[in-house]
Formats: structure tokens, C-alpha cells, sequence
């Protein structure tokens, strides 16, 4: 197909250059009723592409026109058979993926280390789970991917008859799982393999990138377009890679979790990015990856700086991405929180995420050799600061459990069971009406509908006495939990 072409944005260009009487929503008319200050920081140009579906503007839920070309237009640079523009972000598209390809009582495969939308499309689907948990770097405190051993076991046991398999590749730290082998196993035993794929959509445009989920046999894949390959906070695809995949079901499960106004200034910039990508992909991550390569170099040369690096030895990283920067002060005894703290408050530099022992820093085509500069100087300088040392020891006895906890309902029952709210300290052997999630590292200790043994408690209120970040729960600080009430 011809990619140099702009079908959505041209089509709001060439209706809001009609400069037409406006009888439609939204409300601000092309920026008429826009409150000033706003309109000053925006401009003019935002607001008159805020439409809606206007004549010759197609319709995301029954796209015909241009919506339909430009996400076919998709499709052929991904490589899919067939393209959704998402504007509820990948969150919708991982609920679209569990309720498209589950019904009440079926069984499915889960990480241990998904997201939450895939939780949310349990609820909606009354899927059952069955989780695998990941493996586990113990050097560098993170989980990394999943082995497809581990997957093969479970489609052979307790998930036998499973009719499909959800991972997560890459994670937030990079890390990838062998998705070929893992489809194949899939394949074999009936499944069909569909991946959170939210920081992945860049991977499809240079060779020195490990390959993307949609060039490993996936069958169907979710991507934040926005956060790696430069649409706007919260435009996404969802992209179908087989013939396996029912399409009409897949339509109907964003009719539900897809807004009924979707911005169109969202979807032309799914469009843009697509165009931009398909012009120039190859040196936009060219030059990504240079920066990338030299922070990596430069930061692993700053002494008690380490960075995370592939290694063929290490089983629990099977690939990582190498535009994903994760680094830890940990040997000089500075935390991950600590360390982004200090480089926003001293360096004006900002990072994407931080744990307890390393920082995280995405690095894009849209990042220049100044960018590079200053993470470097900071870190250099944090380094160098004796009184910032001697903040932070991690207790290397201290691991994060490995035990899955016994699921007693499934999500979805869990959530609309009967429930009351009880004194941490009577949680003990009951079962769960909430997620707890330490964190780092982000994994679930329980889900909705899972008993809370002693082991599990033990390990719960050890991170709750030491007060150490917990999602999940209302009371995030475990005074009280919600739990089942029969």
C-alpha cells in the first residue's frame, strides 16, 4: 500500500477548513467556547480537529471511510491482517482480547505479572484463571519472561482444554519472552497465544530490535502506540495476526470496553505516527538506539553504577530491548526511588518509572544527545555525593514468594460476591476480596477470590509493617481488607 498518506488527517484538515456553521458535538464550536488560558496553551489548530462524526469523518465503530483506510493502512506496516484504532488505550484492547476469546467457566493461561485490564476482561468474561508466574532475576529484582516449559505443563495439566494464552512481551523493564516457541506449544495444544505487547510497537523497524509479537505466530496483540512509537497518551492498536482469531467477536468486545465518542485527534495521531514511521521507521529507531547505546555505555562506566544488559547466561531474560535503560545505584546503597528523586530534584531530569533497587528509562526517537547528557551528569553527580550513600541496603534474604496462593472463585464471582470489610489481623485464612500488589515487584500476592493462607499472610503483613508500597486494596495501608463473605 501507498503510506504516504494522511487519510485521517487530511479528511479533519479539509472539514475544519470548511470553516462550516457547527451544529454537532463538541461543545467549543473550533475553539469558540474554549476557556482563554487554554486556548493559549494548546492553540487553535487542537480544537478544530476536535470533532466528531461529521461529514466525510467516518465512524470508528463502523468505519467505511477514512478511519477504515487509515487502519488498514496499519495493518500493512505492522503486518496484520486486520487493525482496531484504540482510544481507550491498550487497556481496552487487552479487555477486548479476554472477553473476544473467553466465555463464563473457560480456562486461561495469565502471567502472574499482567496487567490489570487483563484481570478487568476476566471479570467481564468470566474467565477462569490459570496464572503462570515468571521467571525471576534475582540479581536485579525484577521478574522477567515467561518460559514456555512452564506454559506447555499447565496446557498439559491444570489448564488442559485451555483455549487461549495471554502473556506480557516485552515488560515494563524490557524483558522478553520466546513468544515463537511459546506460539507453537500454543498451537499444538489447541490455544491461541494473544500478548500485551503495550511497550513493543517500535520493534518492527529495525533489525537490531528483538522481533515483535506479530513476527512470532501471535496470534492477536495489543500496542501503546503512544508510549514507543509516537501517537498521543493513549491511542492504541489492537492487531489480529491469524485466520483463528474471529474478527466479529473481537468487534463486538470493543463495542463494549470502546468509547462511543472516540477523539478523533487520537486517531490522527495513530495515523501520523503510522505515516512518520512508515517513511522514516528505520532511521528514527537508528538514532534511538545510538542514544541508547551511548547512556548505556556512559552510565555503566560511573563506579557503583550498574545497568541491565543482556546476558545469554542469565535464564530469567530470554531477550531485552535495548532502548530500554534500567539502572541501579544499589552497590552505593541509593534506592531506585531515592535515585529518580534526586535526578528530577537536582538534574531536572525525569524517568519513567522507579523501584526499590533500579530506575527505568525509556528512550525514544524523540530524545536528543542533550537528553543523554544531562540523565549522565546526574547520575555522575549522584554518585560522586557521599551523603546520598549508606541511604539504602536491600536485605538479600528477603524474596518475594513464589508460591501461588489457592484460588477459591474465579475473578468475576469474586468481584460481585457478597463482601464485608475486617481488621487486617482477621484476614488470616479468608479469602480475598481485593488484589494485593507489593510493590516493586508488581506482583499480585493475592487476587480477588484467593485464600489468604499463613504463608501468604506472614508475607502480606511483612511488607505491610515495614510500609512498603501496596496496590490493589482501598486501605492501602492494610488496616482493613475486604474480604468474601458466605
Amino acid at each position: 500500500m501507498n503510506q504516504d498518506q494522511l487519510p485521517i488527517v487530511n479528511a479533519l484538515v479539509d472539514f475544519s477548513g470548511r470553516n462550516p456553521a457547527y451544529f454537532r458535538i463538541p461543545a467549543h464550536r473550533f475553539a469558540g467556547g474554549v476557556n482563554p488560558r487554554l486556548l493559549d496553551a494548546f492553540g487553535e489548530g487542537v480544537f478544530r480537529c476536535d470533532l466528531s462524526e461529521a461529514e466525510g469523518l467516518d465512524d470508528l465503530h463502523q468505519a467505511r471511510g477514512v478511519i477504515k483506510q487509515a487502519q488498514e493502512l496499519a495493518a500493512d506496516l505492522w503486518g496484520a491482517k486486520r487493525t482496531f484504532f484504540l482510544v481507550n488505550g491498550t487497556t481496552c484492547g487487552n479487555e477486548a482480547m479476554v472477553i473476544s476469546m473467553t466465555s463464563p467457566g473457560d480456562k486461561v493461561i495469565i502471567p502472574r505479572n499482567a496487567h490489570k485490564s487483563l484481570l478487568m476482561g476476566m471479570i467481564m468474561s468470566g474467565a477462569d484463571p490459570c496464572y503462570v508466574m515468571p521467571e525471576f532475576d534475582d540479581a536485579w529484582n525484577v521478574w522477567g519472561s515467561v518460559d514456555v516449559l512452564g506454559i506447555k505443563h499447565l496446557l498439559e495439566g491444570e489448564a488442559s482444554g485451555c483455549k487461549s494464552v495471554f502473556l506480557v512481551s516485552p515488560t515494563y523493564y524490557g524483558v522478553l519472552s520466546d513468544l515463537k516457541s511459546i506460539s507453537k506449544v500454543c498451537h499444538d495444544h489447541g490455544a491461541l497465544l494473544c500478548v500485551d505487547e503495550a511497550h513493543g510497537s517500535h520493534l518492527y523497524f529495525s533489525d537490531k530490535l528483538p522481533k515483535g509479537a506479530l513476527r512470532q505466530d501471535v496470534d492477536m496483540c495489543a500496542q501503546s502506540i503512544h508510549k514507543t512509537a509516537g501517537s498521543m497518551t493513549q491511542s492504541s492498536l489492537l492487531q489480529i495476526n491469524s485466520d483463528r482469531v474471529e474478527q466479529h467477536q473481537v468487534m463486538k468486545a470493543l463495542q463494549m470496553v470502546q468509547s462511543t465518542s472516540p477523539s478523533y485527534i487520537l486517531m490522527a495521531s495513530l495515523d501520523a505516527a503510522r505515516q512518520e514511521l512508515a517513511l522514516h521507521g528505520e532511521e528514527m529507531i537508528e538514532k534511538a538506539l545510538e542514544l541508547a547505546d551511548t547512556a548505556r555505555h556512559q552510565i555503566h562506566s560511573i563506579p557503583g553504577i550498574s545497568v541491565l544488559q543482556k546476558d545469554e547466561n542469565n535464564s530469567a531474560v530470554y531477550d531485552l530491548d535495548p532502548l530500554r535503560l534500567v539502572f541501579s545505584a544499589r552497590k552505593l546503597h541509593i534506592s531506585g526511588y531515592r535515585m529518580q528523586q534526586l535526578l528530577y530534584e537536582d538534574s531536572g531530569v525525569s524517568t519513567e518509572l522507579a523501584d526499590e533497587d533500579n530506575v527505568v528509562c525509556v528512550i525514544t526517537f524523540g530524545n536528543t544527545k542533550e537528553d543523554i547528557d544531562r540523565l549522565v551528569h546526574g547520575i555522575r553527580r549522584i554518585a560522586k555525593e557521599t551523603k546520598y550513600q549508606q541511604e539504602y541496603k536491600r536485605d538479600d534474604q528477603e524474596r518475594f514468594s513464589m508460591k501461588l496462593p489457592k484460588k477459591v472463585l474465579t475473578p468475576r464471582d469474586a468481584y460481585f460476591h457478597k463482601k464485608e470489610t475486617v481488621r487486617w489481623q482477621d484476614a488470616r485464612g479468608r479469602i480475598s476480596g481485593e488484589m494485593i500488589v507489593p510493590y516493586p515487584p508488581g506482583i499480585p500476592l493475592i487476587y480477588p477470590g484467593e485464600l489468604i493462607d499463613d504463608e501468604i499472610f506472614d508475607q502480606i503483613d511483612d511488607y505491610r509493617r515495614k510500609g512498603l508500597s501496596i496496590h490493589g486494596p482501598a486501605d492501602t495501608k492494610l488496616s482493613n481488607l475486604q474480604i468474601i463473605t458466605f
